[in-house]
Formats: structure tokens, sequence, C-alpha cells
């Protein structure tokens, strides 16, 4: 593992998608004088190099992939594939995106290569999800971690038939045939669609993204290449499938993939939905709540192949590639096809015997290297690989240029169809790849030309194709001019409003949407039409939502009310904390008894929604409403502390210390409703279920009418660093102490180990790993956290320590007059010093063991 330069600061960025972290990482980088990223696509890396382009210029800017290198002369900033990166080139800041790929079997053992060996000389960034926090601190102990929250809405819409899918769509398949499949039903019924594959050219898919971003398209179709950070306009994802071949089996797709891909609905502050669509089965509410609140499992384990390889000999090579990690939580990578075709060369005599010498055996190995763009077969791909490195090993020592241009001349063909051309492309990239490898050709900058004019032709004649296959252009434009007695208004399954079979806009909930293409005038005329069209729609669904189940609503982290894959109101700050009220989200369309009954509905599901959530809380409101005297009525001092607790959100700081009264008597009257009376805090332990926690710290959020509700900390952790407002996180369950977040069970338990231990003799020694391990933090985080609290290690005995609540310091008294003919703070000339009261320690306390120390 590399050391970082001195004053190197290591960042890590985690978050869901549509976060703006890539965003984010390249305004830093920009902000040094050199920066390298390591993206984790092509596809992407050429996106994010054509945009800093426009930001720096070209001479500023180099694009290493393993298919293309332009590298100006001194360029500072260099954007690249991961696999990719040169990281023996110094720069300032160093990026890598999508670090959690290091779990990934095929190609994770590059990122992690890169999470622990690649720096920045002043800055690194890793860009990725939350899975990756904990093997990121275990790893990368000193990494300072940023979280970052989605900024829109994202929710399940249930399945739909492909001929319903809402407009603005990505369909997601897992290979190229299922792609053109849904492609071909698409332009059928709905028009056309642009289609995206990772196997495309740069060129082919950004003239396809294209079609979609201009709206000649409303529709996406693409492999899972698109949930890797490339940005399209996307409301709505639908998957056809919920397996992929992952190159060894078929399995299903794991949650955080499907978050990963369903992720890419949604711009910015724009919502998104996802659902499913042809032959997949609807999704099981468990994925569907981790999906839309981004909560997966942890990575535990990082794939690793050792890159501290010898070329000594290839037995030395091969072994050392088959080294075993060298510690706990990194597994070996299987074998990949460099790997594979390495282990059969080396087995050849003839390879054998020309590989005695390192510069041959390195030579080989980069050979091997070489991606197989083509997927032959392992025995098609090693011989290929054979032949180049024959041709390299010649006197000449570079690939023949006539053979070489043979092999060019073949493809440089663009008649046929989307299949014959793919194939074509495919095999262009083999040698658009030993172009740009240094010493592999006789005259590089040549046949880089020339194998780039190949496929550019190859890519504009496979976009016309697709183009052919998949889109039916339009043959007609929106009217001049809206009459309301011409209008032919029609509203489909999805929402989208067309007049004469032209698309306006749409429809979402209660409000109509023009379409993005209309301004001004237009616009106006366009919502006024569509406003008298849908009177009746909006009466229909006026009534229907009226009598939806409980189930057809729900409430989202955001504090929105989503109805039919809507968005129909918000919350805002009510009468008290715990009674927001409901703000309707419609069009002036929806008017009168319509309205009404929309805007109870909601209030009552919403209701509904607290009471059950929140039912603790709900029993213990009934009691403090209750008139004195009567049944379930609290006494005075459990009334006060119970109203303290609704006002609250459920816990107050209240130690049981300060109880005044009958302290028995508060509690058996508290007790039925599930308080707890802490050394710190009165609160109800129910209410630290993540629901009724997260709906409660939603709530105080809407109460103290914050515009941004801060991210929730995943199900299940008791402790966490944290900038959010101590209110969030006190309505959420917890107590911030030194800047990490407790929840307050586990401060509990963590002061009764403490009180245990103080009793029992337990050295700080033989305590700390066990509370490290209750706080999930690192051992100075536990001390400032204890300092905090309160607590603090004492020498006893033979250099032993043991943890101690801060001596209590002595309480000095001075009389506010003198008595007469005296000075204050006087002495024998008439005076009095003032009283020193002690503090007398009960035997029973467990103080007593330190009260010799004490004193």
């Amino acid at each position: 593992m590399r050391t970082p330069p001195s004053g190197s600061r290591v960042t890590a960025v985690l978050g869901p998608t549509n976060t703006g972290k890539t965003h984010f990482a390249i305004e830093r980088m920009l902000a040094h004088k050199s920066g390298m990223i390591g993206l984790p696509l092509r596809l992407l890396a050429r996106e994010v190099y054509d945009k800093i382009v426009r930001i720096k210029g070209a001479s500023q800017v180099a694009l290493v992939t393993g298919e293309e290198k332009i590298i100006p002369a001194g360029a500072p900033y260099y954007v690249c594939t991961v696999e990719a990166m040169p990281v023996g080139v110094g720069s300032a800041c160093l990026v890598v995106d999508e670090i959690q790929l290091c779990a990934d079997p095929e190609r994770g053992h590059v990122f992690t290569d890169r999470l622990l060996n690649a720096r920045g000389d002043e800055e690194t960034l890793f860009l990725g999800a939350d899975t990756m926090r904990g093997a990121i601190q275990k790893f990368v102990p000193r990494t300072y971690f940023v979280s970052r929250d989605r900024f829109s809405d994202l929710a399940y819409t249930g399945a739909k038939k492909l001929t319903r899918l809402p407009r603005r769509s990505a369909v997601v398949g897992f290979s190229s045939e299922d792609v053109y499949g849904i492609a071909e039903l698409i332009r059928t019924h709905r028009g056309g669609a642009a289609v995206v594959l990772g196997a495309l050219s740069p060129r082919t898919r950004n003239a396809q993204v294209a079609l979609y971003q201009s709206g000649e398209v409303d529709f996406l179709v693409a492999t899972d290449a698109i949930g890797m950070g490339l940005n399209m306009d996307v409301d709505h994802v639908a998957f056809s499938a919920m397996e992929k071949f992952d190159g060894t089996v078929t399995r299903p797709l794991r949650p955080e993939e499907v978050g990963q891909i369903a992720g890419r609905a949604g711009r910015h502050m724009n919502d998104g939905t996802f659902g499913v669509t042809g032959e997949a089965e609807p999704l099981d509410q468990e994925l569907v709540s981790r999906v839309e609140n981004h909560h997966y499992d942890p990575v535990r384990v990082l794939q690793w192949r050792n890159s501290a390889l010898h070329f000594h000999s290839l037995g030395g090579l091969i072994a050392s590639l088959d080294e075993p990690p060298p510690q706990r939580g990194l597994v070996k990578a299987r074998p990949s096809s460099d790997f594979i075709a390495l282990r059969t060369l080396a087995g050849q005599g003839e390879i054998a015997d020309r590989c005695t010498a390192p510069a041959a055996i390195k030579l080989l190995w980069e050979c091997c290297q070489m991606p197989d763009f083509n997927k032959l077969s392992t025995d098609e791909h090693v011989r290929l690989v054979r032949t180049i490195f024959g041709h390299l090993m010649s006197d000449k020592g570079v690939l023949p240029p006539e053979w070489l241009g043979q092999q060019i001349s073949r493809l440089d063909i663009i008649e046929g169809d989307v299949a014959t051309l793919s194939g074509r492309l495919a095999h262009i990239r083999t040698w658009t790849y030993a172009a740009h490898r240094p010493g592999w050709v006789a005259d590089g900058a040549y046949w880089q030309e020339v194998t780039r004019s190949v496929e550019d032709r190859l890519s504009d004649a496979l976009h016309e194709k697709l183009t052919q296959r998949f889109i039916d252009r339009r043959t007609s434009v929106l009217m001049r001019s809206l009459r309301e007695e011409d209008l032919n208004l029609v509203l489909d399954d999805s929402g989208g409003v067309t007049v004469g079979g032209e698309a306006i806009g749409k429809l979402e909930g209660f409000r109509f949407t023009p379409a993005e293409n209309a301004t001004g005038l237009e616009a106006k005329a366009l919502h006024a039409a569509a406003v008298k069209g849908l009177e009746g729609e909006f009466f229909n669904r006026a009534r229907k939502l009226a009598f939806a189940t409980e189930e057809e609503i729900s409430l989202s982290e955001h504090g929105r009310l989503w109805w039919d894959g809507a968005i129909v109101a918000r919350l805002a700050a009510g009468g008290t904390p715990l009674s927001p009220a409901v703000l309707l989200l419609a069009d002036e369309s929806l008017k009168g008894a319509p309205r009404e009954g929309v805007q109870r509905r909601l209030e009552d599901w919403l209701q509904k929604r607290i009471a059950a959530k929140l039912e603790a809380m709900t029993a213990l409101h009934e009691a403090i409403e209750a008139k004195a005297g009567t049944k379930g009525a609290l006494p005075g001092e459990a009334r006060g502390i119970a109203h303290r607790l609704w006002e609250n959100f459920g816990n107050i700081d209240f130690p049981r210390t300060d109880l005044r009264g009958d302290r028995g008597a508060i509690m058996r009257a508290l007790r039925p409703f599930g308080v707890w009376f802490g050394r710190r805090t009165v609160y109800m332990p129910k209410l630290l279920r993540p629901d009724a926690a997260n709906l409660l710290a939603l709530l105080w959020s809407v109460w103290q009418k914050q515009d941004d509700v801060p991210a929730m900390p995943r199900p299940g952790l008791t402790s966490f660093d944290s900038e959010a407002p101590d209110g969030f996180l006190g309505a959420a369950g917890f107590r911030k102490f030194a800047g990490r977040a407790i929840r307050l069970d586990m401060l509990e338990r963590l002061e009764d180990v403490l009180e245990k231990a103080l009793i029992e003799g337990s050295t700080a020694d033989e305590l700390t790993p066990k509370l490290v391990s209750l706080l999930g933090s690192s051992n100075e985080q536990l001390k400032e956290v204890l300092d905090a609290l309160g607590w603090q290690t004492l020498e006893v005995a033979d250099g032993k320590h043991v943890w101690r609540r801060a001596a209590p310091k002595p309480i000095r008294r001075q009389r506010k007059q003198p008595r007469e003919g005296g000075k204050p703070g006087g002495d024998d000339k008439g005076g009095h010093k003032p009283k020193e009261v002690k503090i007398t320690i009960n035997p029973d306390s467990p103080f007593a063991a330190l009260a010799g120390l004490i004193k």
C-alpha cells in the first residue's frame, strides 16, 4: 500500500446516484494545478473529457483509455478509464469514480489497486456508494468522509407494459439481443427509441443520445451501462429483466445494482420513478424499500490481484499473479482473460523458449492484457495474442505494416446490417488498441489516425442503421395555433397529453406540464387548452384518490405524498410538531368538492400513518389531554414530563436525578407508555425503531421548515459521525457528543458498561476494545466522546488506568453581606472565611472504590 505524500488528503465522497459527486470531483480537480480522474467506462471518460476541454481547452487535457490516447505536450489534466490510468504520472489531485467496483468479480482488482496505491500529491478523492464506507475505513484509515444526499425523490411505480411506459423512459436490457428486440417493439407501438450499449463507439453513442435528448424520440433502450454515470434526462427507468450474465453465470441483480441503474431516473431536482416491464416480475417490497431509501449491505470484501509482479521468469510471473491476498478483507480475484492467456501460452514450448529475458516476459504480459473486444472463444483470443507477440518478437520488433493494413482494410466497409457493423466496430477496436500501445507499430500517429477514421465511418454507418431500424421519424409538427373548437385532446395511460397526435405536455397527478419545447405565449396557450380539456380527467382522478387504499399512497423521505406514480402534495409546518399540514399540489382545474375530497383523504391518510408509526406517542398524547381526575389522566409531574416528550419528538434531556417529588410514582405513571428514564435522557425506546425514527426526523424537518431534509443513518446503525442539526438528530433518537451522533439506548448501554467496570475494577486497557466495539468508532473518537460525557482515565497503580467520571469540585459558599463590623472575605479582623462544603460519597455508590483517589 502506497503511503500518501506528505500533506496529501484522502477524501471519500459517498452517496447514491444523482448527488453530483462527479461534478463536485471535477471542480475540485480543476482547482488544482494538475489532476487525473479515473472513470469506469470509455463512454463516460469521453463525456468528461469533452466537458473539461470546453472549460480548459484541448491543449490542457489528455484522454487515456485502452483504445484512445490524446496526450497534448505538458497537459496538466488527465481523463482516463480506471484500467488505463498512468498512475506513475504525478498529479496534484487524483480521482477514482465508482469505487464500489472494488467488489466487482471481473474488474474489482483494478479498482482495489487504485484504492490501495493510487494517490494525488495534494488530494485524493474516491467517489462511490456509501456501501464502501467500512471498507475504506479499514484499508485507508485516515480517510475523510463526505456524504452527499440525492437531490430528488426516487419512487417505485410497479409493472407497466412496454406500450404503456411513460415518456422519457429508459428501458434496461442485459444483452444486445434484448436491447434490439425491445427497441423494435417500442418503434412499432410508440414511434421509436434510441439505443445505448457499452460496446458502441463514443461517436455512435453520442449520436444516439442526441436523438433522445433532443426529444425526437421519447424512449431510450440501454444495457446496464447507463448505471455508471452516463448523464441523460430520464424520468423513468424500466427493468425488462432482473437477472444478468456476469461472465460466469446468470444471476439475480443485487439490490445495489438495481439502485445504481434505477437511480438514473430523475436529474438534479427532478424526481424520478422506476419499475419493471416485459416479462420481469414485480419487485418485492423489501427491495423497493431499499432502493427508494438507498439502504444496501456494506461491501465486506474487495477483489485483489497482486500488482507487484516478477518478470525474472515465466514461472515467477505466474506465481506473483497467483499470490494470495496479504490481509483479511481482500479476496483473490478469479482468473481474468489476461491471466488465462498467459498460463496457456506459457505452456507452449515455442513461447517458453522465447521468454528467457525479463523484457520478453514483460512484452508477453502486455500482449496478454489486450482486451477481447470481439468476445472470441478463449482459444481464438489466445491465438490472436500469440500472433501479435510473434510479430513483436521478430527482427523488426513491430507489427508488420502490410499485415496490419490488411487487417484494417477488411473492416473498412460501411455496408451491412446492425449486427455486421457492430462486429466490424468490435474488430477495429482491437487494432485501435494496438496502434496506441507504445512500440507496437512503427508509426503510431499514422496508424492511430487510420484506425480512428475507420472507426468513425463505421460509427456513422451504425448510427444511421440504428436510426432507420428503430425510429419512425415524426411527420407532423404542432399546429401553429390552437383553437378551442379544433382541439382533439387525448390523454394516454402514461399521462402524456396530445393534440392531433402531437405531444403538448404531460399530466402528473393533478398538475399539467407543457412540453419542454413550448415557450412564452405558446406554453400559455397549451396550458389553457389542456386545463379546459382535462377537467373530466381531474374529476375522475380526484374520485379515485378519495377512495384509494392506504397502500396506494406513500410518503417519501423528502416529505412528499405520492399517488399513482406522481407527487400530489407536500408536508408543511402545522399547528403542532406532530401534526403537519398537507399542501395539495394541483392546478386550478381541481376545485370545489373534488379538491376538498382529495385534501381530506390525504390528511386522513397522514393522520393514520403518524398514529400507526408513532403509536406510543399517540397514546401518550391522549393521556396528556385527559382531564385531571379522570381515568387515564396523569399526575402533575408525570403530566409535565409527558407534555415535554410530546413537544420534543419523544425524548428530552432530563436526567432521572432531576426528578422531584415521588420518583417511583412518576416512573410508574409513565411506564405503561414505554417511557424510559435514563441517566441523561427521558426517551421512548419504541421510537428508536427505523420507521418511527425516520418519520420523527422528517416531522422535525417539516416543523423547522427545512428545505433539505438531512439523510437518516442506515437502519441498525447505533452511532456515526454527523454534521446534521442537533434537533434533527434528537428527533431521530440520537444525541451528539464530540461530533458523533449516538443512539439513546446505546448511550445508556455505554455508560452501563462503564459503571459496571468501575465497580468491578476493570482497567481502561481491558475495557477500551469493548467500548470501541459498542460505539463503532476509533480509539481516539471514543476518548473524545467519553470526555464530552464527563468520563476520564485515572492512573490507579502500577501504571494501570481506569475510566471514572470527572471528580466533583468542592462547593464554596460565601455570605452575600458581612456581619456588622466585618468585611466580605475577611479574616480574624472581623470578616468571616467562606465555608467549604464537602461532598460525601455514598458507600453504596459505584464511585466508592475511588473515594480515596477523588479525595
